[in-house]
């Protein structure tokens, strides 16, 4: 696979019937290795290791319903109370990052109402805080550690 501007981690992998698998900590399980599945897992590795994030409050390739059409959301983080904190819309290091891929994220957020969006590649990344009650999205550099968003998120 291909070397992503995210930290490298110790990651496990196996093969099985002529395919490789990486281990998702968050799913507890070998799920096969796509170039989306790479930057997802680094992506997890990131948010865990580096900003604190609970495993337990992660979810990966949860459905959601947009209008009539069932969709999957690549990775949501959400508070110790359960509300949604952060939905991250992950990408093949190939994939560009465009217009369309924010406004997927964004179309998926209307359902959700994270705090925090974000969009990669692995190799691009782009992070937005969402205004409460509102679609306005702030830029922002870097993602905050959990310890930080869930004191943000008590203050709104």
């Amino acid at each position: 696979m291909e070397q992503l501007s995210l930290p490298a981690y110790s990651y496990k992998l196996k093969d099985s019937e002529g395919k490789t698998f990486i281990l998702d900590q968050v799913r507890r399980k070998y799920v096969v290795l796509t170039p989306e599945e790479w930057v997802r897992q680094h992506i997890i590795h990131l948010l865990h290791a580096h900003l604190h994030y609970p495993l337990a409050l992660m979810s990966v390739e949860r459905g959601t319903k947009y209008n009539t059409l069932q969709k999957r959301t690549d990775l949501r983080v959400y508070s110790s109370q359960g509300a949604p904190l952060l939905l991250v819309e992950c990408k093949a290091p190939h994939v560009p990052i465009t217009e369309a891929t924010v406004r997927q994220v964004v179309v998926y957020n209307q359902t959700i109402c994270a705090s925090y969006l974000m969009v990669s590649n692995g190799r691009e990344h782009y992070c937005w805080q969402v205004q409460p009650g509102t679609n306005k999205m702030t830029p922002i550099a870097i993602l905050p550690s959990f310890k930080e968003i869930g004191q943000k998120t008590e203050q709104l």
